[in-house]
Order: structure tokens, then sequence, then C-alpha cells
């Protein structure tokens, strides 16, 4: 291939692979580009000049705009009027009257972990007397295309994997507003921890909830110490601590015990320890009642 032709193809390749990494996670795109951007920026400028940004097409184009943006006070949030200066909105923010609906997050991010927990508190109680949010989209399609850009959860969640648990509705939240979890008998793991790093942590849930459920199967299998098929019985290790403190038989003490021995567990690591520590976070235990969808915070 002769040379030009190799370099313009190299040169789009690493363009249009760069421009796909800063769509794929803005925080830690931001990251990123706080690194890159001097030497992105100065490589735009040598190339400019010399015609090779316009043979590398439209993706150099796209890139050295977004690195402009993100340089400072991004001007398409300011154009959609949110507060919060999010490039990931990209303007998807929709108007009606004086009033603007930010599809992109949260409508009113939570400031602190105390008020996130409250918007949980709000949400359940919402869904238990079946009066869902109806003042800003949460599960529906230009819900979804705003997020593409990016995500902001608020809250972050250690849930059991049972399929009567489903989190974002149970609290009346959708899509980019809560990062879940899930695993049988909501225990926690490598996997796990790593997960909940990184979504409170990267992408600043202010508020971590490990919720257990009434009758789960998990916790009852755990106590019964019954055989079970495959590697079931696995499970077993993480609950059983929780098994040992409760009555001998009562399900729904052991249940409640879990929530507390899997919290405790999640405090190990000094990421959510510092988190917690610097007033960022607050991790809290919660048991949904699968016949009246109420949650009960478990101290």
């Amino acid at each position: 291939m002769p040379r030009p032709a190799f370099a313009r193809s190299a040169l789009t390749q690493i363009a249009s692979a760069f421009e796909a990494n800063v769509k794929a996670t803005e925080p830690l795109a931001e990251q990123l580009l706080n690194v890159a951007r001097p030497r992105m920026m100065s490589t735009v400028a040598r190339t400019e000049g010399s015609g090779l940004l316009r043979m590398m097409g439209p993706g150099s184009a796209m890139l050295a705009q977004r690195s402009t943006v993100l340089g400072g006070a991004s001007a398409i949030a300011k154009s959609c009027g949110c507060p919060c200066g999010r490039v990931a909105c990209m303007g998807a923010c929709s108007t009606t009257g004086a009033s603007v609906r930010h599809l992109h997050a949260h409508p009113n991010p939570p400031s602190d972990p105390e008020q996130a927990l409250e918007y949980l508190r709000e949400g359940n109680k919402r869904f238990v007397s079946n009066k869902p949010h109806d003042q800003h989209p949460t599960r529906n399609l230009d819900r979804v295309k705003a997020t593409a850009g990016g995500q902001k959860p608020f809250a972050a969640f250690l849930s059991c994997a049972d399929s009567r648990v489903p989190v974002e509705i149970i609290f009346d939240q959708g899509f980019g507003d809560v990062f879940v979890t899930r695993v049988a008998g909501n225990i926690v793991t490598n996997e796990i921890t790593a997960s909940l790093e990184f979504g409170t942590a990267v992408l600043g849930s202010k508020v971590l909830m490990v919720l257990g459920h009434s009758a789960c199967g998990a916790v009852a299998a755990t106590m019964a110490g019954a055989a079970v098929p495959g590697v079931i019985s696995s499970l077993y290790y993480s609950i059983s601590p929780a098994c040992k403190k409760a009555k001998a038989g009562d399900v729904d003490a052991a249940i409640a015990e879990n929530v507390r021995v899997q919290m405790e567990q999640l405090k190990v690591s000094p990421v959510l320890q510092g988190l917690v520590k610097e007033g960022k976070l607050k991790i809290v235990g919660g048991v949904y009642d699968l016949a009246t969808g109420k949650v009960v915070e478990i101290a």
C-alpha cells in the first residue's frame, strides 16, 4: 500500500477508535482526555496545516470538536439549559414551555447520600401506592437515546437475582438512574465488589443498597442444607454466617441478617470505605416484600 494511503487509513482507524471510546463511558472518557488532550490537540494543530486532518475524514473533526467541548463548559449542555454541564446530554433535553425535561440523567440529581436515599424511599412509596412518577420520563425510547452517551446513576444496588425483584421498577426509576448488580442470595463476590466500586467511585452513585427479599430461595436452601444440583451449593458459603446467627428455622430473620452480613463485606473494600468516610456514599440495607412491594430498611 502506498505510504500516503497507509497513513490515511491508520489515522482514520485511530480517530474512529478514540471517538468510540469517548462515546462509551463519559466519566472515563473525560479522565482519559485530561491526559491525552494536550498531545492530541498538538497533533491536530500540526496536521491541519498539512491537509492531513481533511484526509482523515469526519472522524477527526468530531474528535477535535469533542476535545474542545470537554476542555471547558459544554456549549451544547448550556444551550438546553442543563445546570449540570454534562456533555452526554448532547442537546437531547427537550423544552416544554419554560421547563426543561432532562432526559440524560435524573431530572434533579441528589446532592448528597441522604437525599439519594430519600429518592429511593419516595420511589418505593409511589410503586406501592401504584402511582408511578409522571413528571419526568424514565422508561421510554427517548430516555434510551438520551442516555446512550453516558451514565450518571445516583444509586447502586446489590440485589438478589430473583425474577420477582426488578429493582428499577420497585423504586420507580428508569434508564440511567440506578446501577444494579444481581446474584442469587445477594452475596458479595470479588466481581460484585469491583462492579460496585465502579458504580460509586467512577459513576458517582451516592447510595449503595444491599437488597434482600422475602421467601429468598437461596437463604432457605442454605438454612435447610439440602443437596442441590451443580454448583448451586457454592452460594451456601457466603450465606451460612447469617443462617447461623438467626434462630433455627427462622428464614425471615436469616434473610435480614444476610443483608447485614453482605453490607459488612462491602465495607471491607478500601474504595467503598473511603467514599463512606468522605461522606460521598452511604451503604444501606433493605428487604423487599414480594407480597406488598414494600422495601423495609435494615438498620
